[in-house]
């Protein structure tokens, strides 16, 4: 009699359990903060002027754009703790990223997004057909999607950096802002930052990346530390004053990791005010 008493109270225990959690599940608040083990988090989206492979296999350890923008938010003391999801790859324009699964894969599911930064346009321009046509379509049907997956997220459409000419740049940057006046999004604008930093040097914050074909067979010895494959890398300017003069040298307009972190701080400037704004928006709900 007793063991059945005792089977009764642990089923009652384990029912009233049950209906706790799931009242507590019910009353939950429809807009509750999407941050994810006590952090903001913040996924950048793009191409290789955001993925950043050269600096990467260069230097491996870094630190790379989304650690340094994950410090530099840390080094305010008001704002909560940030985690950055860097799910940016070379040669990636929009279309491919959404016909090749690698939306479904690595960014439909993340959990609690908080932020999420959208910069394309440069290798859109190069290999989708009809771009000015296609291009903000494309844009529309990601900010869908991303709506879609992640309706607590504040999406924020960027401008390109001056990787091309300025020509190019505009006619991209002037797509993507009209992207977001449609949309009613608030575009962040890193190009002028960008181009005034390359106004003090304008070969400072990219990478060379040139063909050891090319290279006097001379100075082959000298490059041998700096060869990848059938080219040679070379982070910023050590090797300007030997092999600067050869035509293409400074051709290729890639961050290094002096150019991400130009990005890095300007986003953190951007991004602290948003989070601040948040923060407080979030705080006046609870009073």
């Amino acid at each position: 009699m007793k063991s059945w008493l005792s089977l009764g109270a642990r089923l009652f225990d384990t029912s009233v359990l049950s209906l706790a959690v799931m009242l507590a599940l019910a009353s939950a608040p429809s807009d509750a903060s999407a941050e994810h083990d006590g952090k903001v988090q913040i996924l950048l989206l793009g191409d290789s002027t955001t993925e950043g492979s050269v600096p990467r296999r260069l230097k491996p350890e870094g630190p790379h754009l989304e650690t340094v923008l994950e410090q530099l938010l840390a080094a305010e003391a008001d704002l909560p703790p940030c985690h950055v999801i860097n799910s940016s790859l070379s040669g990636e324009y929009i279309r491919r990223l959404l016909d090749s699964g690698r939306y479904d894969r690595d960014a439909a599911k993340l959990p609690g997004l908080d932020f999420i930064f959208i910069r394309y346009g440069l290798n859109d321009r190069a290999r989708r057909e009809d771009f000015n046509v296609n291009f903000p379509k494309d844009f529309h049907e990601l900010l869908a999607r991303l709506r879609q997956d992640h309706p607590h997220a504040l999406l924020i459409p960027m401008t390109v950096i001056p990787f091309a000419n300025e020509e190019a740049s505009k006619e991209i940057n002037d797509l993507v802002v009209a992207v977001a006046e449609e949309e009613r999004l608030k575009i962040f604008d890193i190009y002028p930052r960008y181009a005034a930093e390359l106004d003090k040097g304008y070969n400072m914050l990219n990478y060379r990346r040139y063909p050891l074909a090319n290279i006097p067979e001379q100075f082959h010895e000298l490059v041998m530390p700096f060869v990848n494959g059938a080219g040679v890398e070379v982070m910023s300017n050590e090797l300007d004053a030997i092999l600067g003069h050869l035509p293409g040298w400074y051709g290729d307009r890639h961050p290094n990791l002096a150019g991400y972190n130009v990005i890095a701080d300007e986003t953190a400037k951007y991004l602290s005010h948003l989070i601040r704004e948040k923060n407080i928006a979030r705080g006046n709900s609870l009073n």
